[in-house]
């Protein structure tokens, strides 16, 4: 992936305006902002996106709101602009490991949160699939889906190690 990581650096370079306008579709629909209705899956969000939550308000001074449905927050509609400015001042770099790592775990905040090193690849793993782990134990695992997450942690790992470049 380091080769598809360098390859994504060149097209940030030619395309960043239009990357960083896709990029900032996902802030309304960022999975962090979701959240479930059972109480066990609640306590496990708390615990893994409460912080990461906590560190992108201050990291955008931005006040995103939670849900425990499908409704989009008018909050978290209006914090766009902020994201906007983060993603300027990423390098090239860094926008590209964003982009991908945005990609893979439906949240443009984990992204930023790993990006700036406030979480580690095995962390961004962990929160952005804590639904889909807190199932596998609640339920049993699933093989397939096992071995997409497996690939979706080695991705992350990657990202990571890209940026320690």
């Amino acid at each position: 992936m380091s080769k598809r990581l360098e390859k994504v650096t060149l097209e940030i370079a030619k395309y960043r305006e239009d990357i960083i306008k896709r990029l900032m579709k996902y802030i309304e629909t960022d999975v962090l902002l979701f959240w479930g209705e059972d109480k066990d899956l609640i306590a496990c969000q708390e615990q893994k996106w409460k912080p990461l939550l906590e560190w992108a308000k201050k990291e955008f001074g931005a006040n995103f709101k939670v849900s425990h449905d499908l409704e989009v927050k008018e909050e978290n509609q209006k914090s766009g602009y902020r994201l906007r400015n983060f993603l300027e001042h990423l390098s090239d770099k860094e926008l590209a490991a964003f982009y991908l790592a945005a990609l893979n775990m439906r949240s443009v905040l984990m992204a930023a949160a790993l990006v700036k090193g406030k979480i580690t690849a095995k962390q961004a793993y962990e929160a952005a699939y804590l639904e889909e782990l807190w199932q596998a134990e609640k339920w049993g695992v699933d093989d397939e889906a096992e071995k997409k997450r497996q690939e979706r942690y080695k991705e992350l790992k990657e990202v990571e190690d890209f940026l320690k470049k």
